[in-house]
């Protein structure tokens, strides 16, 4: 899988820009504020639908502007595919692929297979529970339809739920209605559950061996998932906790509220520490480049096929040892990279395949 090509009119500080990348390393360098991040959230835009910095469309749309359109053209399965994107600002995204449009944004997930990697990601295990969730989400989204669906439907019964319980005093009534969204929470939360339970194993094999290679053979990870309710007692506990609940006015118990912990161990009978919670910040920095990298691994099984890799500023963020793991993981699998200088490729002796210079919202080509 890889992307050929990008076309973006309006969308954050780009009018019009059409960019033809290399099926093998692409680097966009330039100072910062220039728009170099914007190029690599345009293309996790049109395979996730979403940005992966949380922004809304309106938000991502050029300044003065009332629209904004994403071109991806992309190589999958020796067929060439377009994905047109069409942002508004008080309308939902309009999507087409190869010109027929599709009813639902959802419907494109997983027709182009990305892993996003920014300095942020660095931070994913010390930060809070809902990054671990979104992380989880995100890679499970774009695997896996029947997630995507169970996931959507189930938070927005949890919207609504809460919506319930926040009018009851005033709407006494409407508290049938938590019976028949309590069903339906289980039926989608059981779903969430037992998916997360295999993804955590999965992830397990896949992250062991990277993690050791990256701390020299010192430190054996291990993830577990941490369920805020087992699947087959979701109903048992959604039900008992319904006066506590309706006394905070939220939904109290369910898969919006797991975690995840990554456990550390020199040898594999000691007990180890929760790095999250103990973990030196060189220790959360390097279990959370092992998971990052796993996601390729992850995609490549379920997918057969490789992902195409976003790397925005992350080697400034190494040290050299990790940039070179990193950079020698990449191999044959299209790669993006967006830098502010070009010192750590050459330094590494790192072969670039495409180099294009970004300043102020224009993008030139170099070779």
């Amino acid at each position: 899988m890889i992307i050929k090509s990008l076309e973006l009119a309006d969308f954050r500080n780009y009018e019009n820009v059409k960019i033809d990348f290399s099926s093998g390393t692409n680097i966009l360098y330039g100072d910062n504020a220039q728009g170099k991040t914007n190029i690599l959230e345009a293309i996790f835009v049109s395979a996730t639908t979403k940005s992966h910095k949380g922004s809304k469309d309106k938000e991502i749309i050029r300044f003065g502007k009332e629209e904004a359109h994403i071109r991806t053209i992309l190589e999958k399965d020796n067929a060439e595919y377009r994905v047109d994107m069409h942002l508004r600002k008080n309308k939902s995204k309009g999507i087409a692929i190869d010109s027929q449009k599709i009813k639902r944004a959802s419907d494109l997930i997983g027709m182009l297979n990305v892993v996003f990697f920014s300095p942020e990601d660095l931070s994913i295990i010390k930060n809070g529970p809902s990054e671990r969730r979104r992380f989880m989400d995100m890679e499970l989204c774009q695997l896996d339809q029947i997630y995507l669906n169970s996931l959507s439907k189930y938070n927005k019964l949890v919207v609504e739920r809460n919506r319930v319980l926040k009018d009851l005093f005033e709407h006494p009534e409407n508290s049938v209605l938590l019976d028949v969204q309590d069903k339906q929470l289980c039926e989608y939360g059981s779903v969430i559950i037992k998916t997360r339970e295999k993804f955590i194993k999965d992830l397990n094999e896949i992250i062991r061996p990277i993690h050791s290679k990256l701390t020299g053979e010192k430190e054996i990870l291990s993830v577990y998932y941490e369920p805020n309710v087992e699947s087959d007692e979701f109903e048992k506990k959604l039900t008992a906790s319904r006066k506590k609940d309706i006394y905070s006015k939220q939904t109290t118990v369910g898969p919006h509220k797991d975690d995840f912990s990554f456990i550390v161990r020199k040898n594999p009978d000691e007990e180890g520490i929760d790095i999250r919670k103990y973990g030196s910040q060189g220790q959360q920095r390097t279990a959370s480049l092992s998971l990052k990298l796993s996601e390729i691994e992850i995609v490549k099984r379920a997918k057969k096929e490789n992902p195409v890799l976003l790397l925005d500023d992350v080697l400034s963020e190494l040290d050299s040892n990790r940039q070179n793991y990193l950079l020698n993981t990449i191999g044959n699998i299209q790669t993006i990279i967006t830098c502010t200088g070009l010192d750590e490729f050459v330094n590494n002796r790192f072969e670039i395949d495409k180099l294009f210079k970004v300043t102020e919202g224009t993008v030139s080509s170099e070779n």
